[in-house]
């Protein structure tokens, strides 16, 4: 019988081989764990459609954050359910907003911790949208000045790095020039440069209370159909100043996270977001997959893809598995 000169299996053989061979790593240090902080005291809500996800108030925040630090997860997310919401967002900038206070807590008792920022409106304004509405629609051009005096008051509050979500034109630059102008020229930002109009997002809007009072978000976020649209996206937010660019959400689309690996040579960010998290939970739980496998692939998919950093809610459990050698 013939066999071919090489043979694939050879190094498939020992799990030492496989070790050594492998194309795509993965460590603690790819990861941002979202987190959500919410007004008030002894708050710890676990949101329903995310089990182990919950909001919480500040000290409790800080609790987490000190786990996740000490796991070797360098960085978390914060997004914030005030006390009171308006239609102008005002908690997003106010000086003791809850998001300001948050990152003042965690700079405080998790110095080590990098504290990374969501810079939007939606989970500040009674009615769910990212920004000023005039005519029945976001006005884009208005909501701008809210998202700078917003990326500001982070910075003054100690963020480590801002990251704009809301997907309205020019904001990267208007956030750029406000941080620049006011000494934070070394802050960095990370785009959500391509951010789809997803129906993976639903667990989410009911984690951060932001699900849109009327409409939707298609006339400001991506219609999935588009794939070139992504390129002139981020090549904006780039020229803007941008420091990291972000693919949102991330298992539908890591045909687009390709695409801007092999367009930029910045990092890029994909976000591992609600809907796919819940639905590795949900089958998890019912025995349809072997759940631990299931994450670490999905992370691996990332990373293959051509992200640097994945923005997880799986961060915890990633980061025990790989400290367990899997």
């Amino acid at each position: 019988m013939f066999y071919p000169t090489f043979r694939a299996r050879r190094i498939r053989g020992k799990e030492a081989f496989r070790k050594m061979v492998r194309e795509t790593t993965l460590t603690a240090n790819d990861l941002i764990y979202p987190m959500f902080s919410a007004f008030g005291k002894g708050i710890k809500k676990e949101i329903s459609s995310m089990p182990g996800i919950y909001q919480q108030s500040i000290e409790n925040i800080v609790e987490e954050a000190q786990e996740v630090h000490a796991l070797g997860v360098p960085a978390v997310i914060l997004f914030g359910i005030p006390e009171t919401k308006d239609a102008v967002g005002s908690d997003a900038y106010a000086d003791h907003g809850i998001i300001q206070e948050t990152i003042r807590a965690l700079k405080k008792q998790v110095p080590g911790l990098v504290v990374i920022t969501d810079v939007c409106m939606c989970e500040y304004t009674d009615h769910g949208h990212c920004g000023i509405i005039k005519d029945g629609d976001v006005d884009n051009d208005s909501t701008l000045e809210l998202l700078a005096k917003e990326a500001l008051s982070h910075a003054q509050a100690g963020a480590d790095m801002v990251a704009p979500s809301d997907m309205m034109d020019g904001r990267v630059m208007a956030i750029r020039e406000v941080l620049d102008n006011n000494g934070f020229n070394h802050l960095p930002l990370m785009s959500y440069a391509v951010k789809y109009a997803s129906g993976y997002y639903g667990p989410f809007r009911e984690a951060a209370e932001s699900t849109p009072q009327f409409g939707d978000r298609r006339s400001y976020q991506m219609d999935p159909a588009n794939r070139l649209e992504a390129i002139r996206e981020a090549s904006m937010d780039i020229e803007e100043g941008a420091d990291i660019v972000m693919v949102k959400p991330g298992l539908p689309y890591l045909d687009i996270i390709r695409e801007l690996r092999n367009y930029t040579n910045l990092p890029v960010a994909a976000y591992n977001v609600s809907g796919e998290y819940s639905m590795i939970k949900a089958a998890g739980k019912m025995g349809w997959i072997d759940e631990e496998r299931v994450i670490l692939e999905t992370m691996i998919s990332f990373k293959r893809a051509g992200a640097d950093l994945i923005l997880t809610y799986h961060a915890k459990e990633v980061a025990a598995l790989l400290k367990k050698g899997m």
